[in-house]
This record gives C-alpha cells, sequence and structure tokens, in this order.
C-alpha cells in the first residue's frame, strides 16, 4: 500500500495536478446546477403497492455550500441506514470529503443512479423512478466511497481524472505553475489518500485517477475495477422487499445556492 501511495504522489506532482481545484474540467462553458438533495418515493403505487421504496437523491455539483445543505437536511430527516442516490459530475475536493465522512457518520448506503419525477396525481405522495443510467464524475467517486454499503449498477458509469486549478483548467498544457501551487497539490493528494483509506477504498482509485490528465476523457472505471476499489461492495441495492426509512417530511428538498468557482475552498 505504501508503494501505491508513494507512486501516487510522485505522479501527481509530476503532472501538476491539482485536487484542490473546485470542479473538474467540463466540456462546455456552461456551471453545473448545485447539489440537492430531495427525499423520493417509488413509482407508481400500483406497481409496488405497500413495499414503495425510499431514497434521498442527491443531484449536481459539489460546492462549498453543499455539506451545510447536507448537514441541514439532516436535521430536517431521519436519514440514518437510508439510501443516497448519486448523480453528479464531481466538484469542491474539501466539500466533497467533507461530505463523504458526513455520509458515513450516518450510516447510509451509496450508489449511482438518476431520479426521474413521475407526473403528480391528486392526493397522492409524489413518486419517481429510479434509473441506474446516471454518472458519477471526478469526486463523486470519493463521495461514493462514503457509503458503509456501496453498489453500483452495470448500467452507471464512474468516471474518474485528475482536477486541475481550476483558475488554469483551461490552458492547463500551457501553463505554468508556482511552488505554492505545488505545495497545495502535494498537501491535497495526501488528504486524498488518508480519507480513501479511511473509508476502506482501494489507494488504486487515487493512482488510477492521478493517470487521467483533464483534457484526455474521464476513465470509466470497469466493473472489476469497481469491486477491486471497494466502490461497490454489495450486489443489491435494496436486499430486502422492504421500504426504506419513512423520512419526516417527504416533501423537504434543499437547493444549494451559488455554483463552483474557480477558487479554492
Amino acid at each position: 500500500m505504501i508503494r501505491y501511495l508513494v507512486g501516487a504522489w510522485v505522479l501527481m506532482c509530476g503532472c501538476l495536478a491539482a485536487f484542490a481545484a473546485d470542479r473538474p474540467a467540463v466540456k462546455s462553458d456552461s456551471k453545473p446546477a448545485p447539489m440537492r438533495f430531495e427525499w423520493r418515493m417509488e413509482g407508481p403505487a400500483v406497481d409496488c403497492g405497500t413495499h414503495c421504496r425510499l431514497w434521498i437523491s442527491a443531484i449536481g455539483a459539489i460546492t462549498e455550500a453543499t455539506v451545510r445543505d447536507f448537514e441541514q437536511f439532516a436535521t430536517d430527516n431521519d436519514i440514518r441506514g437510508a439510501t443516497l442516490v448519486l448523480d453528479s459530475e464531481g466538484g469542491s475536493v474539501l466539500s466533497a470529503l467533507a461530505l463523504g465522512r458526513a455520509i458515513r457518520r450516518f450510516e447510509m448506503t451509496t450508489t449511482v443512479g438518476k431520479t426521474a419525477a413521475l407526473p403528480a396525481v391528486d392526493g397522492d405522495t409524489p413518486r419517481a423512478v429510479l434509473s441506474p443510467r446516471a454518472n458519477c464524475e471526478s469526486m463523486c467517486a470519493f463521495i461514493l466511497l462514503g457509503g458503509t454499503r456501496r453498489y453500483v449498477p452495470p448500467e452507471a458509469q464512474v468516471l474518474v481524472h485528475q482536477i486541475w486549478l481550476g483558475k488554469k483548467r483551461k490552458q492547463a498544457l500551457e501553463s505554468n505553475y508556482s511552488a505554492e501551487e505545488l505545495n497545495i497539490v502535494q498537501r491535497d493528494i495526501g488528504r486524498l489518500a488518508q480519507y480513501t483509506i479511511e473509508m476502506g477504498g482501494g489507494v488504486d482509485l487515487l493512482e488510477t485517477a492521478l493517470r487521467i490528465p483533464p483534457w484526455e476523457p474521464l476513465y470509466r472505471l470497469s466493473t472489476d475495477e469497481l469491486s477491486r476499489m471497494r466502490l461497490s461492495t454489495v450486489d443489491a441495492l435494496f436486499d430486502r422487499d422492504l421500504p426504506g426509512p419513512a423520512p419526516a417530511a417527504a416533501t423537504t428538498s434543499l437547493a444549494t445556492v451559488g455554483h463552483p468557482s474557480a477558487a479554492r475552498d
């Protein structure tokens, strides 16, 4: 394990990949919506009857406000042991690590999926369907690692790559990098390595991410890699045909404010 850590450290410094950046390189200049948390109930009711499952959808980019919003959501709802469904392009490194640790404190199950709301029916609880065809990109993979149980369906994609200094990611090859930026690199690779081990993940997750620069397509982890890196630890998301824990307020939702900035958090 130490050999992998040292190798990852050297590779990171050589590539100048700044894991302190607030968001991954993206193909569009449009800013992604910040992450929001919402309770969802399975539907249609005629299909699941009294065994409709519940989950918390976590959709959007990880910003400086995400952890605060999650903690408020946890205060307003009984989320211990609940299932958190991730659909995210990544975001702030430090916020992602704090969110992953908060998820672990609540002993949650994490997975990747896309939640789609169903048309409202008069007098009925709002319903949704859960599709496995979703992406968990960049720092989202480390949030996924925060679950005590983790499941990645075959149709989902967990995509990783280096996270660059936000202000320089568009001109990564042309830019110069200072000693302070190298210091940020070394500090944050240490934080990521510590977190990965703390969450029981395989350190080769970190090594694999460090091999993919931002000017190349994100790397999709294979089923074998997901298992080996401990990103997927169970064979099914809902292993009992029973409803999940009832939320204190099923319609409660938190929409984060702002957007990922290019500055370090």
